[in-house]
């Protein structure tokens, strides 16, 4: 168990970051900087050594408060966990820079900003940089092409730094399958199947924070489809046969907006 570290968490009031919060508080010693853009679950959970901070990370200037913030109350920072992130489920036919802006600037420029602020305030001091990047980003899937490429993004520049990253930092990635939680309810308003597998979030978190107390370089709680990777690139058709799946899924829902559209005509 982590014990006796000063952490910050974002994306800390739903899905796999509260699961990440409640076994961190369980910690002795540790004292955790709660942040989300809401935190009424944070603000309500009985535990003396959680702070709650609400805030939206997707700015400079809400990372640089982060940070000030973060280190007023605890003095100083062992851990910092990137985890905030949201999907869009949709059919990619719209022109909008910002709605893709939007995403990308919680989903990327958000952590590798706060690495970069990280490293900085090390200066040469041991530290654990974590990042939710999620098998998605190993695997582009339909209905999510600008979720997908974001999570892409952020892989590349995990492999990149992981080969330039000075020695002090412990940088831990988690790959996440979808997770059954509300994150996929932000996604958008109409229902639609997650794509398979589907892990509890309990598990993903229990196995991230394990991750990090191991030092692992990355942790794929889902042992399945660490296995169904494996035989998509020795049998290339097994990735096709997913596709259609998914493809199936897609279909699916595009046929239950176009109906909701034609009903509010």
């Amino acid at each position: 168990m982590i014990t006796n570290k000063k952490i910050v968490l974002t994306g800390a009031n739903s899905g796999i970051g509260w699961e990440v919060l409640k076994l961190l508080a369980r910690g002795e010693g540790n004292v955790i900087f709660a942040v989300d853009k809401n935190v009424d679950r944070i603000s309500a959970y009985s535990s003396k050594n959680v702070i709650p901070f609400q805030m939206d990370v997707s700015t400079k200037e809400n990372v640089d408060a982060i940070f000030d913030e973060a280190l007023a109350q605890m003095g100083d920072i062992d851990i910092f966990y990137a985890n905030a992130g949201y999907p869009y489920y949709e059919e990619f036919n719209y022109v909008d820079w910002d709605r893709v802006k939007t995403m990308f600037d919680t989903n990327v420029f958000s952590p590798i900003y706060s690495y970069q602020k990280y490293v900085r305030y090390l200066n040469g001091r041991p530290g654990v940089y974590a990042i939710t990047v999620s098998a998605i980003g190993k695997m582009a899937m339909p209905g999510f092409a600008v979720y997908t490429s974001s999570k892409f993004a952020m892989e590349g520049f995990q492999q990149a730094i992981r080969l330039e990253k000075p020695d002090n930092v412990q940088l831990t990635c988690l790959y996440p399958v979808a997770t059954d939680t509300g994150f996929f309810k932000a996604a958008n308003e109409i229902e639609f199947k997650k794509p398979f597998p589907v892990q509890k979030p309990t598990v993903v978190a229990r196995k991230m924070v394990k991750g990090i107390e191991k030092g692992k370089k990355t942790v794929s709680p889902c042992a399945l489809w660490g296995i169904g990777r494996v035989l998509m690139t020795v049998f290339p058709f097994v990735k096709t046969v997913y596709w259609n799946l998914e493809l199936k899924k897609f279909k699916a829902f595009k046929e239950e907006v176009a109906r909701r559209n034609a009903e509010n005509k």
